[in-house]
């Protein structure tokens, strides 16, 4: 009687989990192509950026600063403490699969009064003592206990590898305000060099004034260039300060720590390079891909423990103890106390609960791939962006350094004439302006070139080596049929 009962009570259960299925589909990296946007680039069988990328730059000062920087901030404290809340919550997923043991020491006593009940009930106090143990266990049938617990794991370690990734972007950040304060240093050089340039321009002009072979218009216009040097001077000191505060932010330390921090030494960007690999092997680096590969692992593990709900469920429960109006009798065979048995339950009519949260996972599970998808194409775009910028900035290098080769030759022969006599002051000064202005842009570029260069050392990962899960495991929608996810439950 009791078989043919639960089996039409499992079908019912499996015929509420219809027409509910997660609609994401994740994508195969390799098949976001790159071969075009990459064919220009240098390939090669080793260059994933190391550890410690930023030791490629060339300066201590630099290494010192984010060495401090990942010994601890705020930010990594609150990207650990998220792991450890994270591991805590696999824990407890781990530890709701388990069966629990209890004990308990109670006294209880009652006394009626004799107007609710007449004697021998009425009036007389009467206690019990009680010393038991209890059991329970429920058994995972379909496996959505374990499902939780390894969507949990999944989720734990996403949050490890959102730990590393908080520390990447850190030393990223650093490395770039780094860059952008050595940018301030040599802007600040240019400016200085322009002042003096028309200091020397003003105090000419006033002399040819005074000996009648010019007029004011040469005073004023050495008197602005003056003045905006001055202005670029200032914003070159600000830019300073500023990047200072924003270096000892991202330190954990107050600006007074920015005051300590010299001026950077020549930084070199090295070659870009991209690893001769497949595109699912160079995203496998990056952090932010391989976590959301993990929350869609774990989203498919949620999935899975929502459609088990749907089954019915067994609890076993026992209780062993002595029971005794009085201590002297607590420990006798007579005081034993026994309690137990199994008990079975499944849900009928829930009001649309089980459907609401299976359908709620699934949306779940299809904003994991959605996300995971969208960190492919930007993981990518990103590598791309770099490599290019790289490409371009370098040849745009080229082109500044021939122009200012170019400058410097006519400020030398304006020298030389003014030396022999054939030239004045003025041609000599006319001549400098330009060459401190493509000083000004050769400095721009080459902050841009190496901020380029941290950001494809960052984009390849920064050499970080993630456990990721299986790309295709990971990211398979759950579609498999009620029967065979029962099935699979059933092995460990």
């Amino acid at each position: 009687m009791l078989a043919p009962l639960a089996a039409a009570l499992i079908l019912a259960g499996c015929a509420s989990t219809r027409g509910l299925v997660p609609e994401g589909r994740a994508l195969d990296a390799d098949d976001l192509a790159t071969q075009r946007s990459f064919a220009d680039a240098t390939l090669s069988e080793a260059t994933f950026p190391k550890r410690d990328w930023w030791t490629s730059l060339g300066d201590t000062q630099l290494n010192g600063l984010i060495d401090e920087a990942l010994a601890g901030t705020p930010g990594l404290d609150a990207a650990d403490a998220r792991v450890r809340q994270a591991v805590a919550q696999a824990g407890l997923a781990d530890a709701a699969r388990k069966a629990t043991l209890g004990g308990s020491a109670q006294y209880s006593g009652l006394q009626l009064p004799e107007t609710v009940a007449p004697e021998p009930l009425g009036g007389k106090y009467s206690g019990v003592e009680v010393l038991s143990l209890s059991f329970k266990y429920s058994p995972d049938l379909w496996g959505g206990k374990r499902a939780r617990w390894h969507a949990a794991l999944g989720q734990a370690r996403a949050a490890e590898v959102e730990s590393q990734a908080a520390r990447l972007t850190l030393s990223s950040n650093i490395a770039r305000a780094y860059v952008s304060l050595a940018q301030a240093y040599a802007g600040l050089d240019v400016a200085q060099a322009e002042k003096q340039r028309s200091e020397h321009l003003l105090g000419l002009g006033r002399q040819r004034v005074k000996a009648g072979l010019d007029n004011q218009l040469q005073i004023r216009n050495a008197e602005s260039a003056s003045a905006a040097a001055d202005q670029q001077m200032q914003s070159a000191q600000q830019q300073i300060d500023a990047t200072r505060n924003a270096i000892a932010a991202l330190l954990g330390k107050g600006p007074d720590r920015g005051l300590e921090i010299a001026r950077p030494s020549l930084l070199k960007a090295k070659s870009p390079a991209v690893p001769a690999v497949t595109s699912s092997e160079l995203l496998g680096h990056r952090p932010d891909v391989v976590a959301a590969r993990w929350r869609v692992e774990a989203a498919s593990h949620g999935i899975k423990a929502a459609k088990a709900e749907f089954y019915p469920s067994v609890n076993l429960s026992a209780m062993l103890g002595l029971a005794s109006g009085g201590l002297s009798d607590l420990f006798s065979s007579d005081a034993v106390l026994i309690q137990g048995g199994p008990a079975i339950s499944l849900p009928i009519f829930d009001g649309g609960r089980l459907r609401n949260q299976l359908a709620e996972s699934d949306a779940e599970y299809d904003l994991a791939v959605a996300n995971y998808n969208q960190n492919l194409v930007a993981a990518l775009r990103e590598v791309a962006d770099a490599l290019q910028a790289s490409r371009s900035l370098d040849a745009q290098l080229i082109s500044a350094q021939q122009a200012r080769d170019a400058a410097q030759q006519a400020w030398q022969i304006a020298s030389t004439r003014y030396r022999a006599g054939l030239g004045t002051q003025l041609d000599v000064l006319s001549a400098q302006r330009p060459l401190l202005q493509l000083d000004q842009q050769l400095a721009g570029l080459r902050a841009q070139r190496l901020a380029a260069a941290i950001e494809l050392d960052r984009a390849l990962g920064g050499g970080l080596e993630l456990r990721a899960p299986d790309p295709v495991a990971a990211t398979r929608p759950v579609t498999t049929s009620d029967s065979s996810v029962i099935a699979k439950a059933s092995t460990p």
